[in-house]
């Protein structure tokens, strides 16, 4: 085993999924690794991203770009599904369906964004697998400012995640 991945596995896990979230920004899409998101948790049933609230994150008025927090959404919601089908060890494609968004507040603190259906998603793709179709689910984000606001919603995004499995070639 080389000495990178070594040190790679001595690595907490949150720091370890940053890791993975950052490089696939860094190669994927390059604006969420622009923004330095970071993985609070990713478990079996929750999802929680961190966007920071610097000069790259704010817009005009002095709170989180709309853009930056539709990243964070796409970001926890894609996540918690990426690690499912990872989870599942089948080949699935995964895209966003539609966006929809109700701003609740002015972001302007760190921003928090949760998706807790990790199980609901898990049992999303089994049924997707097994079916060989594409099928689409709703997935709920809520995105908080816990130093300014506690655990009071800034944000609820609603996302459809649509999965298919990848046929073989």
């Amino acid at each position: 085993m080389s000495t990178a991945k070594k040190i790679y596995q001595m690595l907490p896990a949150k720091y370890r999924d940053t890791i993975l979230l950052r490089s696939f920004g860094l190669f994927k899409v390059p604006l969420l690794f622009w923004l330095r998101p970071s993985v609070v948790e990713l478990s079996d049933e929750n999802c929680v991203i961190k966007i920071p609230f610097k000069r790259r994150s704010k817009n005009h008025l002095g709170s989180m770009y709309f853009g930056v927090l539709a990243c964070g959404a796409d970001c926890a919601g894609g996540l918690a599904a990426m690690k499912m089908i990872i989870d599942s060890g089948e080949s699935v494609s995964l895209a966003f369906k539609d966006f929809e968004a109700k701003f609740l507040k002015r972001p302007e603190a760190d921003v928090y964004f949760s998706c807790s259906q990790g199980v609901e998603i898990k049992s999303f793709v089994k049924q997707v697998v097994a079916s060989g179709e594409r099928h689409n689910m709703p997935v709920v984000i809520t995105a908080t400012c816990p130093d300014k606001f506690g655990d009071e919603a800034v944000a609820i995004f609603t996302l459809t995640l649509s999965l298919k499995k990848k046929q073989p070639k």
